[in-house]
This record gives structure tokens, sequence and C-alpha cells, in this order.
């Protein structure tokens, strides 16, 4: 079954919610449990510059992929990601198709040099699947987060391209 991967359209809001509704999913992002369906629906009105992708496979949205370009004049090279895959479909490649298709955006259609990401220090999976796409840890955030009752420490990583002039 392969995975397509598209632009988010607003049909799409309730099976995004459902990704990020499940428990592996909003433990490792900054999202909390059972947020309402309005607060995804701002992901259609996030402005200039942020690209919103899915994966799909038969029909069905399985992950979750933004984007978003800086928009200060002098980090307009700069874009951060953050990303969730369906709990049934963590391990099977989603994430790296997601990745590449938005990496392949940034280096090919949108002029970015540096793509950042705050991952938590815990996330080994997702840390070993940045790193695979050349992602660097640049420093480690102290007590970065609130989950499970304990404060957590969070990667900061760069994947940084340089280009032939």
């Amino acid at each position: 079954m392969p995975t397509v991967i598209r632009h988010a359209e607003p049909a799409d809001i309730d099976a995004i919610k459902a990704i990020y509704d499940q428990p592996s999913v909003y433990a490792n992002t900054l999202q909390l449990p059972y947020q309402p369906v309005s607060n995804w629906q701002r992901l259609y009105s996030a402005g200039s510059g942020f690209y919103n992708l899915v994966a799909e496979v038969e029909g069905s949205v399985i992950g979750q992929l933004g984007l978003q370009v800086c928009q200060n004049t002098r980090r307009r090279h700069v874009a951060e990601l953050g990303m969730g895959v369906s709990e049934a479909f963590q391990g099977q490649g989603v994430g790296s198709a997601l990745l590449r298709a938005a990496l392949d955006m940034a280096d090919n259609w949108l002029n970015i040099r540096r793509v950042e990401l705050t991952v938590y220090s815990s996330n080994e999976a997702a840390i070993a699947l940045y790193e695979r796409f050349g992602f660097e840890v640049e420093a480690e955030l102290t007590d970065y987060a609130f989950q499970y009752g304990n404060y957590v420490n969070a990667l900061l990583m760069a994947r940084i391209t340089t280009r032939a002039v």
C-alpha cells in the first residue's frame, strides 16, 4: 500500500485531529489531549509560508507535517517543522515520506537553507529519523515541556543545506 503525500485540505481536519488525539502522538508533541476540532481549523488560516502536508494510505489520512517558513525578513531562509503519524503506522516509513516531501519543497522550491525542529530527548525513534535526513543536534533544552507529570528535556535540531554558487 503506497503512501501518497499531498497538501492537506479542510476535509482532512477530523482525520488530523484523530492522529493527534492518540496518546503516543500528543505525548511527543506540544499538543494537549482532548483538543476541539476548532483548534485544528487554525491549520487552514496559518497564513503565508505555512505548508500543511498529509500522508494518505488507501484514502485515509495517517500522518501530518507542518512546514512553517519564518516570516521575519532576516530569517526567511529558515523553516520550522513538526509532524505526527498515526500509531498504527509508526515505524513504517510514513514519517520518512512526509519528511522527504517537505525537505524537497524546502530545498528545491522554497529556497530554504535551514530547517529546524524541536524533539523530546526521550523520543529516540524521531531523533533517529531526523538524523537519517541530515539533522544535527544543536542544543539540549532543559525542562522544555511538561509531560506525564514531569518536566522533560528537548533537543533543538537543524539541517543546513549548502548550495554550490
